[in-house]
């Protein structure tokens, strides 16, 4: 242990000679969290918290129009804008002023209650209780009517596909109300007949250990991921010491002393892992005291700390690991820089620092299993949106020590294999 300190203490003393080395490993990933999460929270609100202004060209104005301008306007995705000329409003929604633009036809309402009059009418004839409409009437009656609908030719499809859908359930909505309000007047009952509310409706449960339901937001991603991302760039400055060492001498010095290889990369590990933990609480200190000042959502720790810190001390022993690999078997700086920073954007867009996995298509949601930075990142999930106890993260501690452990055994095997005589 002693040998293990005093090799601590000589990296320290190693990367403190850099100050602005130590000032950028600090600072650069603070800046980046900021900027990051200041464009994901912006394009989140756009699309989550603020209402979409549509186009509404009412040409009924009746029962019809009214209920589907009180559906779209109860709803939290949609401002309704009200436009009188059709044209207009297509107009503007090619020029991209506006998303959609709804047309309702006139004498919808009309029309639509005298079909469902007749339907009624030729019903009950059937039952012997009235008599039947005239051909020549109920084809006039019958005739289909359609509410048009203006995109943005740069509009999603499945934005197109979920207003469509809306509209399509509230008219039905509207249509099956109608018949029972027929029905209802035809037969003369004053009382109603029929019960209109949904019998069949939908309940969402997330789970949420007794706690406060916690929805994801843009700090609750971002502060884990990119502070996933800063410890594992830490294998940069740690393989390019390593290699300065190794040009220098240094390293033909220590295999003078009775140190093993072993120990050497044990004081490494210790000084540039409490690097890696520095950088996670700082990045927990930006979440908590820097977001608020910008708008951006409050980082909510409380009770997690413990837990976040667990899962950044493995994911930093594991980044280490990787360091300590590549160090040993680069050669010359060149080796160990560019290919070190490169490797770290890969495992972090495999991972979901870069683009969340569960929308990554199917194969590279599996690819993305074999990045540790993806481990990191679902254990602080777990801890952040789960309350998740150690067992619960375990899996992912797990795997991000047996990384570090493999990732060291060859570097150890490795060096004393081209050093043997």
């Amino acid at each position: 242990m002693h040998k293990i300190w005093v090799s601590a203490i000589k990296e320290y003393k190693l990367l403190s000679r850099d100050l602005g080395g130590i000032a950028i490993l600090f600072l650069m990933p603070l800046a980046l969290l900021l900027v990051i999460t200041l464009i994901q929270d912006s394009s989140f609100k756009a699309v989550n918290s603020v209402k979409i202004p549509i186009l509404l060209v009412d040409n009924d104005q009746g029962e019809v129009a009214a209920s589907i301008r009180e559906g779209l306007s109860s709803s939290d995705a949609f401002a309704i804008v009200q436009e009188q000329n059709a044209e207009t409003a297509k107009a503007k929604v090619f020029n991209g002023d506006y998303q959609l633009a709804i047309v309702i036809p006139a004498t919808l309402s009309q029309r639509l209650a005298t079909k469902v009059n007749d339907n009624v009418e030729r019903m009950l004839a059937a039952f012997g209780l009235e008599e039947a409409p005239s051909m020549a009437l109920e084809i006039e009656k019958v005739q289909p009517i359609q509410v048009t609908l203006y995109f943005d030719p740069a509009t999603q499809g499945s934005f197109k596909n979920q207003v469509k859908s809306g509209i399509d359930k509230m008219i039905s909505k509207i249509e099956t109300q109608t018949i029972y309000k027929a029905f209802q007047e035809q037969l003369g009952e004053e009382d109603q007949l029929f019960e209109t509310e949904p019998f069949i409706t939908f309940k969402e449960v997330t789970p949420t250990n007794g706690e406060a339901e916690l929805i994801p937001n843009s700090a609750q991603h971002n502060v884990p991921a990119w502070a996933l991302f800063a410890i594992f760039f830490i294998i940069v400055p740690l393989s390019i010491n390593m290699v300065k060492e190794k040009n220098q001498g240094t390293f033909v010095r220590l295999r003078t002393q009775p140190v093993s290889y072993a120990t050497v990369l044990g004081g490494k590990t210790i000084v540039y892992l409490a690097v890696c933990l520095i950088q996670f609480a700082l990045m927990l200190l930006v979440g908590l005291f820097v977001f608020p000042l910008l708008g951006l959502p409050v980082l909510d720790v409380s009770g997690k700390l413990p837990m976040l810190f667990l899962v950044a001390f493995f994911a930093g022993l594991a980044a280490i690991g990787l360091g300590l690999l590549l160090g040993t078997i680069a050669k010359t700086q060149e080796q160990a820089a560019p290919f070190g920073a490169t490797f770290v954007v890969i495992l972090a867009a495999l991972g979901g620092v870069w683009v969340p996995v569960f929308i990554m298509p199917k194969f590279m949601q599996q690819l993305s299993n074999i990045s540790p930075m993806n481990w990191g990142l679902e254990g602080f999930y777990d801890v952040f949106l789960r309350n998740a106890s150690v067992l619960q993260v375990l899996p992912e501690i797990s795997l991000l020590f047996l990384f570090f452990l493999v990732t060291l055994l060859i570097s150890i095997l490795y060096n004393e294999k081209k050093h043997a005589v």
